[in-house]
Order: C-alpha cells, then sequence, then structure tokens
C-alpha cells in the first residue's frame, strides 16, 4: 500500500502560546521542533513567549551541546544520528495518529539516554516514534533538556539567581511535562494518562522525576530501561559548587567575584575549563555538577532516599538487559567454543569463583552457552531489582520487572547489550541492521512494545501475545524473560545475582 505524505491539507494545531503547522506521513501527524520553555544559562525554564501567525514544526530542533566532540563509533551495535547543537534545546517532537481533543490517546513520553551529560531525542536511529505511534495508537513525544554544566551546575553560592542551577536539566522536564499537559489534548492525547519511559540515563531521569514534586500529577506510569543506581554505577553528588565553580573561574582567569560572567563567555570556553580541571575536583572529592543534586526540588534517587509519598502510587515497569556493559567482542565464538574450553577463558575473568558461577549460571539459562557468563551484567540488574522490591513493599502501585536476554546475529551469537533493547520496544527492529533476525524480531517486538503500550494504557503490561505476567510482591519477583521464546521467571536469578554482587569486582566506569 502506498505510503502517502500530505503537507498543504494539515491543519495548524493552536497551542497556548500560538498556532503550529506539522504534517502528516502514511496517517501520523508529525509535529518536531516544538519550544516548550526558554531559559537563562544555569537558570531555571520560563514559559515560552506567545507568537502570531503559524510557526513551522517540520524540522528537528537544536540538541544540547555535549562537553567534547562526539565521535561515531560502536554504529553497528547502536545507530545514531548527529545533529547541530545549541543551548536553546528545549525543544520535543510529536507523533499522532489524531488532532481530535475527544481521541484521548495514551501519551508516551520518551527520556533518552546518555547519563545526564550527553545523548539527545534524536540521537539514536531507535527513537523515531512513527511505529509506535501507529501500531500502539499512542501519542508519542520525543524531548531534549540542557544537560551537562549547563543542566547540572551548582552555581548557587554565587547568586540568587542561580538557586537551582544544579537541576536545571530536571527543572527543563518538568517544564515540558507542563507543556505537555497544557496541549497534548489538542494533538490527540490524553493529559491525564502519561507514561515516561526512558533507558539509560533517561531512566535515571525518570526516577528523579517521580522524586520531584513540581512533577507530580504529570505523569501516571513509569517505565525504566536500565537505569537505576543505588550510588555505585554513577555517584550520588553531595555538597555544592564553590570548588568545581572556583576552579573553573581561575582557569579562566576570573575571580569569584565574576562568576556571573560564565553565563556570558562561550559554551566551547566554558567546557574546555571545566574538562581541564575536573579531574583535580574530582580527586579531592568534591562535588563536580553533571548531575542531579539533592534540594527541595529534587529529593534523591529513591533507592538511597525511598520514594516520595507521590511515587508510591505510580504504577512502574523496570528492567535491564543481560550484558548491559560488554560492548566488546567475546573472546571466543560463542556458539562453536567447547565448555572445557570456555570454562578456561571464564577462570581467567572470574578466577575462583568461576565454577559456582558456571554451575548457577547453567540452572539459570539451562538454554544458554556459558560463554554468555562473560557478558553477564549485575551492576545494573542487582540495584534495579532491589528497587522492583522496594516499591512492592509499599503496595500502593504494582511494579514488573523485566530482563531481555536476546542473544544477537553478531560475534557469534553476542548477547543483548545496553542499548540494544530500544528498537523492540519502539517497534523500530527495522531501522536497526544489527536486530534483523529471522523469524525472531517481528515477534519479539510486538511482544515488548505492545507490553509498554499496555502498561501505558492501564499500568499493566499484559496483553495476548505474552504469558501472564504477574507483578513483583513483597516475597516473589516474577521477571518476564524476552527472548527467542517468552517466559516468566520466579526469583530466577536471585542466587546467581547475589553471588556476582557478593563475590565479584564492583563497577569501574573506567572499564567503559
Amino acid at each position: 500500500m502506498e505510503k502517502v505524505f500530505a503537507y498543504d491539507s494539515v491543519p495548524p494545531v493552536r497551542t497556548k502560546a500560538g498556532l503550529l503547522h506539522g504534517y502528516q506521513y502514511d496517517g501520523i501527524y508529525i509535529f518536531k521542533n516544538i519550544a516548550y520553555a526558554k531559559a537563562e544559562r544555569f537558570q531555571m525554564p520560563l514559559p515560552v513567549d506567545p507568537w502570531e501567525g503559524v510557526k513551522e514544526a517540520t524540522s528537528y530542533g537544536f540538541v544540547c551541546p555535549l562537553l567534547s566532540q562526539d565521535t561515531p563509533d560502536d554504529e553497528l551495535m547502536v545507530p545514531h544520528r548527529y545533529w547541530p547543537v545549541s543551548e536553546n534545546c528545549q525543544n520535543l517532537n510529536i507523533w499522532t495518529d489524531s488532532l481530535d481533543e475527544k481521541a484521548k490517546r495514551p501519551v508516551m513520553v520518551w527520556l533518552h539516554g546518555g547519563g545526564f551529560t550527553a545523548g539527545s531525542a534524536i540521537e539514536q536511529v531507535a527513537y523515531d516514534g512513527f511505529h509506535l505511534c501507529r501500531r500502539g495508537e499512542v501519542v508519542v513525544v520525543s524531548v531534549n533538556h540542557r544537560l551537562n554544566i549547563l543542566g547540572y551546575l551548582d552555581m548557587s553560592p554565587f547568586g540568587e539567581q542561580y538557586k537551582n542551577s544544579a537541576n536545571a536539566g530536571h527543572a527543563d522536564l518538568v517544564a515540558a511535562l507542563t507543556w505537555i499537559h497544557d496541549n497534548i489534548a489538542a494533538f490527540g492525547g490524553d493529559p491525564d494518562n502519561v507514561t515516561l519511559f526512558g533507558q539509560s540515563g533517561g531512566g535515571l531521569k525518570i526516577t528523579g522525576l517521580m522524586n520531584t514534586p513540581a512533577a507530580d500529577g504529570l505523569f501516571h506510569h513509569a517505565i525504566v530501561m536500565s537505569g537505576v543506581t543505588d550510588g555505585r554505577v554513577i555517584p550520588e553528588q553531595k555538597g555544592d559548587g564553590k570548588a568545581i565553580v572556583g576552579a573553573i573561574l581561575k582557569e579562566l582567569g576570573l575571580k569569584r567575584s565574576e562568576a556571573e560572567k560564565l553565563a556570558g563567555i562561550p559554551y566551547t570556553t566554558l567546557a574546555g575549563a571545566y574538562n581541564k580541571v575536573l579531574m583535580k575536583v574530582t580527586q579531592d572529592g568534591a562535588y563536580v555538577g553533571c548531575g542531579p543534586l539533592k534540594n527541595d526540588f529534587y529529593l534523591g534517587e529513591p533507592l538511597l532516599h525511598g520514594f516520595s509519598e507521590h511515587a508510591k502510587r505510580i504504577p512502574l515497569m523496570i528492567g535491564t538487559v543481560f550484558g548491559e556493559f560488554a560492548l566488546a567482542p567475546p573472546q571466543a565464538n560463542i556458539l562453536g567454543i567447547s565448555e572445557q574450553n570456555a570454562s578456561e577463558i571464564l577462570e581467567k575473568q572470574y578466577g575462583e569463583h568461576t565454577q559456582e558461577l558456571i554451575k548457577l549460571f547453567k540452572e539459570t539459562y539451562p538454554e544458554k552457552k556459558i560463554m554468555d557468563l562473560q557478558s553477564m551484567d549485575y551492576h545494573l540488574r542487582h540495584p534495579t531489582k532491589a528497587l522492583a522490591r522496594l516499591h512492592a513493599k509499599e503496595g500502593k502501585a504494582p511494579v514488573y520487572l523485566y530482563h531481555f536476554t536476546l542473544n544477537f546475529p553478531l560475534w557469534q551469537g553476542k548477547p543483548a547489550w545496553h542499548c540494544s533493547d530500544i528498537p523492540f520496544f519502539f517497534y523500530n527492529t527495522e531501522l536497526v541492521e544489527n536486530c534483523g533476525i529471522s523469524d525472531v524480531s517481528e515477534k519479539l517486538q510486538a511482544q515488548v512494545a505492545g507490553a509498554a503500550v499496555a502498561f501505558a494504557r492501564s499500568g499493566d503490561p499484559n496483553h495476548d501475545l505474552l504469558p501472564f505476567w504477574p507483578p513483583v510482591t513483597t516475597t516473589e519477583e516474577p521477571t518476564m524473560i524476552f527472548d527467542r521464546n517468552c517466559r516468566v521467571g520466579v526469583n530466577y536469578d536471585d542466587k546467581l545475582i547475589d553471588f556476582a554482587e557478593q563475590n565479584l569486582p564492583s563497577f569501574d566506569p573506567t572499564a567503559l
């Protein structure tokens, strides 16, 4: 069937600030670069100024500048798109199949990964919202916001106007959710049924927003993908910006009384100074920014400080992938190596713990090759399970746990790596070459994305293509195992993950 493009016949959509004109492709209306806020550097976001006439919304907007030049690599594993940058990056994109205010489609808001320092709403090819919108019959929104020292640098010791600069990035996200609440009905969305979903840093932004009172009531469900911290993978920021900002000022030849000049110097100059002093300030154990700071605005990560009363009532779907940080090729042919040779290779990695790990791994994954142990993640899996238990303990909203364990046709069967599940959540496996798995990808993406859409509709991920998936309780952790054959395992990897957590090395960020 032909895919039809339309522009002239697409009516402008009225938002609170003015009219926007997008386009339609194959039945889906697409609006890009919608400004949801504006802000001075280091300051809180403000509503956009109203405009006369009709604004074009047909080209993606600027994304936040990075601290250093992005370098294309790992494109075979995670295909990227690179885009022009600007500090004026508070914009969002919308995919919808209706412009009828009565449509009341569930709204799914994507928060991108990259920690709190990098990434964008369009960085990965798999972030495109077209197929999720069309097949899921939901409104999809993706959001850009301030990152790194633009979004997360505590300038409060240097002026009242910078009171919450340490959390400006989170404040941008609250502004985006406020815009969605006020305007999404005009795009066919239901402002009373908004689901946040995000991966890695995007997942951390979601757990952070769950504990941000200003965001209370602006979203109703949360899907956290590979994005939970217990303070080890991403250490909690403490202290204030005196040391790091003071070091930046000194590097730039400025006095502390001239701190306000940091708001006006070119970003590349500011980022260069920050990069030069970062290591020394880090070694001194002082606050360095580039992540949210606990205060009255942001109450801290739930796993470290507990869920806010409002967060306890938000249904949660949460999980990880099998080989989160195993980004390098395996040391041997996973499919062809003998078990004896595999054991010898694993012993070089796990030493005296190898045989017990192999025993527990076989009990947990009888269908997998033991060489997959080389890639197994426990650094994110362990705190993710802990957060699920914490939420279940509150007993005020369901929490559903998953594990994406697929082996890909890359490097003789490489297990799922960080970001490899994203195309499946977006119905976008056809856009990512490594997902071209015959008789697997189409079925699995229908199961995974179908669960996300069902959860966005009702707070329950169960649907006809999956076995029944119970929520986590105080005594049981049912996990939906997304793989060639999806199944539910109850407390299925507890012994394996607990043994790894107790006996294997802690996470080392420098290893990446």
